[in-house]
């Protein structure tokens, strides 16, 4: 069956799935194979559960004609996604970058829908099966979409740009983050670059961070829309910035206060405020919409437990969000400050030098009590009053029920993995 039969199957169908566990009535449900199962064998199942129809790649699991016999299952639902975007013809923002993805896109999600009928991607599905299931959930009742694009290597943004064909788009920044993958910091650049190659070769436009080099240097010959603090020569020039610990930003005499902690946050809000702005969204809808965001998922959080004040921000980490939520943290004018820092993962060879950056670069603060949870931060352990080193989670949380935690104020800081917000629970 042609992609333009399955897309007419689609139609008919009120979502998409990939888990039978989350299967919805008169859904799609396309079977992908995984490392360590067939879907194949849920088609039966997908059935029982309400799927309209099920599309499949090995013919032993056909069982009547709601069963779609596919090559590959992966490509056909990559196809089908691409066809549905060009069939809908919506607008489409397209971001990616090393930090911020998720919450630049949330935000942008957030100021647009005042205006717009407006669709994003849901959590961080922004890989090469995320991308097609985002672009799958738009109809035709949506205005504008929103698709963040998450890689770990090289051509990974190519290829969901050539997917979703997008007609704007944002690199947040380029950071240290997959270094594994990307082979080194140079190889960031470029992988992340690729969403500046499609722009320029579609004759497209991006939203450029005027504060970033790498992106002004990037896309000079690129379609641009601008902004930045305090850069008079940017389409919106933002006229302050500060934290402490919540990011506050002026602009055209308005003052945006916002639930998001950390000056490293200023630039996905500043993004948010210029895409809607290029957008006509009336400044006092960007206001409202930006101040009444309210993190969450781990993400830029602040808790209150008792005494103590948590900036949580254990979502993920690598060296440049490290970086820069250690060093707002330190500039915060509170008392009794303690870190709580966690191993970054997908550093590859160059893990151990960038764990031990984090440790030196607070080696110099001897008034913030740290400690650092991981084998890696481990290996690279100093002897200093203020520092304490756990291998394991296991460890640190045992200290904390024989010597808790209280009247601080804690940063929470480490890659998805750690889970350190089960820290939470010990204090």
């Amino acid at each position: 069956m042609d992609i333009a039969s399955i897309h007419n199957l689609f139609l008919q169908c009120e979502s998409v799935s990939i888990d039978t566990r989350k299967i919805l009535p008169n859904s799609l449900f396309v079977a992908i194979k995984g490392d360590n199962f067939d879907a194949n064998t849920f088609a039966a199942e997908a059935l029982s559960k309400g799927a309209k129809f099920v599309l499949i790649d090995n013919s032993d699991y056909y069982i009547d004609e709601r069963t779609v016999l596919v090559d590959n299952s992966l490509l056909a639902l990559q196809q089908l996604a691409q066809f549905h975007r060009n069939y809908l013809k919506i607008p489409i923002i397209a971001l990616t970058g090393s930090n911020g993805k998720t919450t630049t896109k949330e935000l942008i999600h957030a100021v647009l829908s005042k205006v717009f009928n407006t669709k994003a991607t849901v959590g961080n599905l922004n890989n090469h099966i995320g991308v097609p299931l985002t672009l799958l959930s738009f109809t035709k009742e949506t205005e504008i979409g929103v698709v963040e694009m998450g890689a770990n290597h090289k051509k990974e943004i190519e290829f969901l740009c050539q997917l979703a064909t997008p007609d704007y788009g944002y690199i947040t920044n380029f950071g240290k983050a997959h270094l594994e993958g990307f082979g080194g910091v140079e190889g960031v650049i470029e992988g992340k670059s690729e969403m500046y190659a499609y722009l320029s070769f579609a004759n497209k436009t991006t939203f450029i961070n005027l504060e970033d080099p790498i992106q002004v240097e990037k896309s000079k010959q690129l379609s641009s829309y601008t902004f930045g603090v305090n850069k008079s020569e940017a389409d919106i020039a933002i006229t302050s910035v500060q934290a402490n610990p919540f990011v506050t930003i002026t602009y055209n005499g308005f003052s945006i206060v916002t639930h998001l902690i950390g000056l490293y946050n200023a630039n996905n809000i500043n993004a948010a405020l210029a895409i809607g702005t290029f957008f006509k969204v009336p400044l006092e809808s960007i206001k409202e919409a930006l101040e009444n965001y309210i993190p969450e998922n781990n993400r830029s959080q602040m808790v209150v437990k008792g005494s103590t004040t948590i900036l949580l921000d254990a979502y993920n980490a690598n060296p440049s969000s490290m970086a820069v939520a250690i060093d707002n943290f330190i500039q915060l004018d509170k008392p009794n400050k303690v870190l709580v820092l966690g191993d970054m993962f997908e550093l590859g060879e160059e893990s151990l030098f960038e764990h031990e950056q984090i440790v030196q670069r607070l080696s110099v603060v001897p008034d913030i009590r740290c400690f650092f949870i991981g084998k890696s931060f481990f290996d690279c352990a100093i002897d200093q009053e203020n520092f304490q080193f756990y291998a394991t989670f296991d460890g640190f949380s045992a200290y904390l029920i024989d010597y808790p935690l209280s009247d601080i104020t804690l940063l929470i800081k480490g890659s998805r993995g750690m889970a350190l917000e089960r820290t939470l629970n010990f204090l």
